[in-house]
C-alpha cells in the first residue's frame, strides 16, 4: 500500500509537471520576435524560445518534440501573447513564420512595386528599384536584352519574410510569372512582343472583355505601319527620365525616347507595366477587326472606330459628355 501510495505521488507529480510546463499558457504579453536560423536544432531553438520568454523551459519542449516525433520549421516568428508549450509547438512545426503581404496589382510598373515594397516595409524604394533593374538574368530565357525586369513580376498578392532580400522577393514573381506564362501557353521565345503588347493593353484599358480588341486595333496599327501613339508609352518614358509631373506635355510627345509611340513606329523597346493574366491572353489571342482608332468614353468604356472621321466624332462626343 505503501509502495502504491508512493507511485500514485509520483504520478500526481508528473501530471502536474506536464500540466505546469506543457499545458499552462507562458510568455510575453507585447510583441516579441524571435528567429530560428536553418540548422540550428531542437536544442538551439528550445534555447532561444526561453531566452525570450516565449517558454517556461527549453528541456520541457525537447522533450514534447521527442515525444511528438515531428520537425520544425525555420524563420522568424512572432509572439505577443501568452500561449502553451502545445501551442508553440504546434505553430514552429507548422511552419507559422512571421511575413509581411505585398500587393502588386495588374499594371503596376517597376516604379510602383518599389513604392509598394517600402510601403509595406520590407526594404527601400531606391534599393529594391535598383535591383530591378539589374538582377535582369532572372529572365533570360524570356528576354535576353532586358535592362530591367518590366513585364516579369507578376502581379499577385505575395507573403514574405521581413528579412527577405530584394533577389528574393524578385525571383518568386519571375517565377509566379513563368508559371502562369506556361498555363497561358506562352512560349519563351514569344515572349518578349507578347509581354510588350500585353503591358500596352493593360495601361490603356481596365474592362477586359475589351482588351482583345484594343490588341486587335494595335495590331492593326502596326500591320498598316501606323505609330501606335498610345500616351501609356510616353508617360514610361517620361518615369525613366524621372521628369514625370503627372500631365503630359508637348515636348514629351516630341521627345527621341524610343518608348515615344508618337514619333517612332513599332512597339516600344520593351514593356511599360507588368500586365496580368486577361492582358496576355488579349496579346496572344486579339481579336479579328478593321478598327485602329479606340477612345474613352464618358461612362469609362471605349468606343472603336475604322476611320480617323468616325475617331474624331467619338473623341467630340467624349469632350462634350465631359464638359
Amino acid at each position: 500500500m505503501r509502495l502504491l501510495k508512493f507511485l500514485l505521488v509520483l504520478v500526481i507529480l508528473a501530471a502536474a509537471a506536464v500540466g505546469f510546463y506543457v499545458f499552462l499558457p507562458y510568455g510575453p504579453l507585447s510583441e516579441t520576435f524571435v528567429d530560428i536560423v536553418p540548422g540550428i536544432g531542437t536544442a538551439g531553438a528550445a534555447e532561444q524560445l526561453q531566452r525570450a520568454g516565449i517558454i517556461r523551459s527549453k528541456f520541457a519542449f525537447e522533450a514534447l518534440k521527442t515525444y511528438k516525433n515531428g520537425s520544425l520549421k525555420a524563420g522568424e516568428y512572432r509572439f505577443d501573447h501568452r500561449a502553451s508549450l502545445l501551442e508553440i509547438y504546434a505553430r514552429l512545426h507548422r511552419g507559422d513564420v512571421y511575413t509581411l503581404t505585398l500587393v502588386i496589382p495588374e499594371g503596376y510598373s517597376i516604379f510602383d512595386i518599389a513604392q509598394a515594397v517600402a510601403t509595406a516595409g520590407l526594404g527601400s524604394q531606391q534599393g529594391f528599384l535598383s535591383a530591378e533593374q539589374q538582377d535582369t538574368e532572372l529572365i533570360t530565357r524570356w528576354n535576353p536584352k532586358a535592362t530591367s525586369l518590366e513585364g516579369y513580376l507578376f502581379p499577385d498578392t505575395y507573403r514574405f519574410s521581413r528579412h527577405a532580400t530584394p533577389l528574393q522577393m524578385l525571383t518568386t514573381m519571375t517565377k509566379r510569372f513563368g508559371q502562369q506564362a506556361a498555363r497561358l501557353g506562352l512560349a519563351d521565345s514569344d515572349a518578349e512582343r507578347v509581354v510588350t503588347m500585353a503591358s500596352l493593353v493593360e495601361k490603356e484599358v481596365h474592362i477586359d472583355a475589351e482588351r482583345p480588341v484594343v490588341a486587335g486595333v494595335f495590331e492593326n496599327r502596326l500591320g498598316a505601319s501606323m505609330p501606335l501613339q498610345t500616351d501609356p508609352a510616353v508617360i514610361y518614358a517620361s518615369l525613366l527620365r524621372g521628369t514625370w509631373t503627372g500631365v503630359i506635355h508637348q515636348s514629351e510627345l516630341h521627345s527621341d525616347s524610343a518608348y515615344n509611340t508618337y514619333a517612332h513606329p513599332g512597339l516600344p523597346p520593351g514593356p511599360i507595366c507588368n500586365p496580368g493574366v486577361a492582358a496576355i491572353k488579349a496579346a496572344l489571342h486579339p481579336a479579328q477587326t478593321d478598327f485602329l482608332y479606340f477612345v474613352a468614353d464618358a461612362k469609362g468604356e471605349t468606343r472603336f472606330a475604322r476611320t480617323l472621321q468616325e475617331h474624331d466624332a467619338n473623341v467630340a462626343a467624349y469632350r462634350a459628355a465631359a464638359k
